[in-house]
């Protein structure tokens, strides 16, 4: 009997995290793992089905990703999505060539054949496609289910087998009923069950980090964010006087953070939390360096630098817990056919030889689902609402060399934007709002005299679940009074921007 999970193997698609996501949605487990992973692993992952992501290669090209054909005889269903669809039907004997009409972007469809994977689906819907390459000449063994306005084959199943192919994808929320087309393939073909729910997870977790860590003592970072909270929560609740948690002050907090984090984890969660201020050596490891990807590093060889300085002092510490989330992985290179955006402290950033053991209860999860498991924790909304913050800080904010005066600009301007946004209703509408200091200075008016000061860019964006994000679109009177209170108060600030940058093409944070 397989598990209730979908794996889904990356080959290098934009929309692949979006897959499991989608899936998520619908209550079922998915991971994703990397294209050329060994038959005999995924047999011991047990999943109810695979899903073969896009690409951005061609099934013929030199060096294109391939499949192991052991695959199909794990007697599991499989969905081909673009180039997947491309490589299974390649595989078995189907012929691939360029297409002279490329289809990018949104195209009808029409289905021929509903099979189980189009049951309920209008038979005429636009969905999103992104390919270069057509499906020329079909083996026999494979039935058409729908195809384009130009006659392209749009969806194929393998006679007699549970395997099914879509040129176009229905994970985009551009793809119309696109949610019950996965659905189709989640429920009634691979006869999953929604059973993926934060109350589970939570239950799963606490018996998970009971038995990994055992009668050890554990030492537990704490920042304040909501992944840090909720891990540190769910670390106390399993080991109880096991856990040690350590606040760090790096010297690259938002103003008055160490105040308000301590204060809010102490008086509503009980927790005791030893402080240690370390800023004068993170600023000391953080002299001279600009590279973003170095900053990262630094920050998060000396966090452990730090942890372990004080696990002497504890003594008989074997184990570290960390607040990583799925998108960290992710975005630091966790699968080799994606690139790696930027190394999160906490994964890319760790120094290769680590002392103690790894806990990261939370490295399954996207934010939103970490916001859930914080509410059945019942952790206050205050601290579960809190907008995203990045370990490195305020590091990651500045551009160029991170020193003492910078950090303080950025951490004045920082507070007048967010009170700003919460005066004004603001802040529960946006996912992350944020000022990054930028190292160009420009000529500015005062008075009667000329200046030549810093620019503040303001960011602010929706999202979800952090992996793709829209900008806020902030009203022009908060966006003047924010700039006014910023360049009067702030000194050596005399111009203020505002990013509108989605994601992508950029990152949320600007390093």
């Amino acid at each position: 009997m397989s598990e209730n999970r979908i794996l889904i193997l990356d080959y290098g698609s934009q929309y692949t995290q979006l897959i499991a996501r989608r899936i998520r949605e619908l209550n079922v487990f998915s991971e994703i793992s990397n294209y050329d992973t060994p038959t005999e692993k995924i047999k011991k992952k047990n999943p109810s089905a695979i899903i073969l992501s896009g690409g951005p290669m061609s099934v013929y090209n030199k060096g294109a990703y391939k499949i192991d054909k052991k695959i199909f005889e794990l007697n599991i269903p499989i969905l081909g999505i673009c180039y997947g669809m491309q490589l299974i039907m390649n595989e078995f004997g189907s012929i691939i060539t360029k297409s002279k009409v490329r289809e990018y972007g949104k195209m009808n469809i029409k289905i021929i054949n509903r099979s189980s994977l189009f049951e309920g689906i209008n038979k005429k819907i636009s969905v999103w496609m992104s390919h270069g390459d057509k499906i020329s000449s079909p083996d026999g063994n494979w039935e058409v289910l729908a195809s384009s306005e130009n006659n392209i084959i749009a969806a194929v199943k393998l006679k007699e087998h549970n395997f099914y192919g879509v040129q176009f994808h229905p994970e985009v929320i551009q793809t119309e009923q696109g949610l019950d087309i996965l659905k189709n393939f989640i429920f009634e073909i691979a006869k999953c069950k929604a059973s993926w729910t934060s109350k589970n997870f939570t239950l799963n977790a606490l018996k998970s980090i009971k038995d990994k860590v055992g009668d050890n003592k554990i030492v537990c970072g704490i920042s304040g964010g909501v992944d840090s909270t909720v891990m540190a929560v769910l670390i106390n609740e399993a080991l109880g006087n096991q856990s040690h948690f350590i606040f760090v002050n790096h010297g690259l907090l938002r103003k008055n953070e160490e105040s308000d984090v301590i204060n809010s984890l102490k008086n509503n969660l009980g927790m005791q939390i030893k402080i240690v201020d370390a800023s004068t050596i993170f600023f000391e490891g953080l002299k001279g360096v600009t590279d973003p990807e170095q900053k990262r590093k630094v920050i998060g060889k000396l966090f452990i630098d730090t942890f372990e300085k004080e696990s002497k002092k504890i003594g008989k510490v074997k184990f570290l817990a960390q607040g990583t989330l799925y998108p960290d992985i992710i975005e630091s290179g966790g699968s080799h056919s994606a690139v790696t955006i930027k190394s999160h402290h906490n994964v890319g950033g760790l120094p290769k030889k680590l002392k103690f053991k790894l806990v990261e209860p939370l490295k399954s999860l996207f934010k939103d689902e970490v916001r859930e498991v914080g509410k059945n924790l019942k952790i206050p909304d205050f601290l579960i609402d809190r907008h995203p913050f990045p370990g490195p800080g305020l590091a990651v904010r500045i551009i160029g060399e991170v020193n003492e005066n910078r950090v303080k600009i950025l951490q004045e301007a920082d507070e007048i934007f967010i009170k700003i946004l919460r005066d004004k209703n603001r802040y529960n509408n946006i996912w992350q709002a944020f000022c990054v200091l930028i190292p160009i200075k420009t000529v500015g008016v005062m008075g009667d005299g000329r200046t030549y000061e810093n620019l503040v860019a303001l960011r602010a964006v929706t999202s979800v679940d952090g992996m793709t994000a829209d900008w806020y679109k902030m009203p022009n009177e908060i966006l003047e009074e924010v700039s006014s209170e910023i360049i009067n108060n702030v000194r050596g600030v005399n111009r203020v921007v505002y990013d509108i940058t989605s994601k992508p093409p950029g990152t949320i944070e600007w390093e």
